[in-house]
């Protein structure tokens, strides 16, 4: 005999209707979750917003090669110069396509100091992913001078205000800024003279045309190892690169650490997901890379210490570089 199925219930239809209409819901839900790439699903572009060849453009170059070969998706280095940097800045401020990152200098905290209107908010349309790498900002002096270390200067700058000089690669650029710092926390007055680029600022160190140079390690260096010239201090929180030469707050509590700092960025809308993809990529490039030769043979360290630290000293910067301008009397453009 053959056996029939029961006829179902009218409450056991109701039952199984309400299980098709929720599995069909969740598989409606869960579709796109599926479906969602991971990333990068096409090319990345990375910004630099300087011209080609610098110190910002070799180690995005570094890292577009090593994440290029990790990730299967190109990375390409595209250079936007102009507006002091504030243009490439703009352009990943802006960007939409979820596949754009910037690499710039502390630029990303100066700017909003120097421009009425840079075009973005560091801190609002920036998300910070890792400094890359930093240096200290040396103060340097002629091998020969009469100052053999920062008090002896400063006292000078006391006895006779306005009469000890200092040069800087230009008006409003991390290494004047660091010198107004200095002016500004040491309560003493100096006089600040502005050349066209670092390496016409360490000529008049060398040339006694000042008494003193704020500069960066690449530029001051060699003349230092060859017995040129001598570093007074260094504008760290504490020793770093050379370590007999005193940090300036080891004289002037006060002073804030400057560095000169390099850090990769995206747009404001970059997911976390991304920053933690992008950190997990470059950490093999903290031990001995490309990377960490480069940026030694320039006296710079490599950090890739993620996005806390860079969210922090943008925090920290942007407004202490607002003030030391305007203390400083930077006419904004």
């Amino acid at each position: 005999m053959q056996l029939g199925t029961a006829p179902a219930r009218p409450a056991q239809i109701a039952i199984l209707r309400r299980r098709t209409l929720l599995a069909a819901t969740l598989g409606g839900l869960a579709a796109p979750a599926l479906a969602q790439e991971a990333w990068p699903s096409r090319a990345a572009r990375i910004i630099v917003p300087f011209a080609p060849g610098g110190t910002t453009d070799i180690p995005a170059r570094i890292m577009a090669d090593h994440l290029a070969r990790r990730l299967g998706k190109p990375f390409v280095v595209e250079n936007r110069s102009g507006a002091g940097g504030a243009l490439g800045i703009r352009t990943v401020a802006q960007a939409t396509d979820g596949h754009t990152l910037l690499h710039s200098t502390s630029a990303v905290a100066v700017l909003p100091a120097l421009q009425r209107d840079p075009g973005f908010d560091p801190l609002a349309d920036l998300v910070p992913v890792t400094m890359t790498s930093a240096s200290p900002i040396l103060l340097v002096v002629r091998a020969d001078s009469r100052f053999r270390d920062l008090p002896a200067l400063l006292a000078r700058a006391k006895e006779a205000p306005g009469t000890i000089s200092f040069s800087s690669s230009g008006i409003g650029t991390t290494v004047h800024l660091a010198g107004e710092l200095l002016r500004t926390r040491a309560g003493v007055e100096l006089l600040h003279v502005p050349y066209r680029g670092s390496a016409p600022s360490a000529t008049a160190v060398l040339a006694g045309e000042v008494d003193a140079g704020f500069l960066s390690p690449i530029e001051v260096l060699p003349h230092i190892r060859a017995g040129r010239m001598r570093a007074l201090a260094n504008c760290a929180q504490s020793r770093i690169l050379l370590p007999d030469v005193p940090a300036v707050a080891e004289t002037v509590p006060e002073y804030d650490g400057v560095l000169l700092w390099f850090g990769l960025f995206g747009p404001r809308d970059m997911p976390a997901e991304t920053v933690a993809v992008l950190m997990r990529e470059l950490a093999p490039l903290r031990e001995r890379s490309a990377l960490t030769e480069r940026m030694a043979e320039v006296g710079a360290e490599t950090l890739l210490d993620g996005p806390e630290a860079l969210a922090a000293r943008l925090k920290a910067e942007v407004p202490l570089w607002k003030t030391i301008a305007e203390r400083a009397g930077i006419a904004r453009e």
